[in-house]
């Protein structure tokens, strides 16, 4: 799967979040290792969802976005 991500740089290295699942933030001293960090992040986020959800069927579905 593929999850739009956003970066920020700060005076400690990067913030780096998912908006797409809320509440998923991670950070970095490097853009690679802030990156790393969120993917590490959000396969914990869906692991713990479907733990919450065992009786729920999993779908996926494709969107097209037009925006920046």
């Amino acid at each position: 799967m593929r999850y739009k991500v956003f970066l920020e740089k700060s005076d400690e290295g990067y913030a780096v979040w998912c908006p797409g699942l809320p509440g998923c933030w991670s950070q970095g001293e490097t853009e690679e290792e802030a990156l790393q960090n969120i993917r590490d992040a959000i396969e914990e986020y869906l692991a713990v969802a479907s733990i919450l959800s065992p009786n729920a069927e999993a779908r996926e579905v494709e969107v097209a976005f037009t925006g920046a």
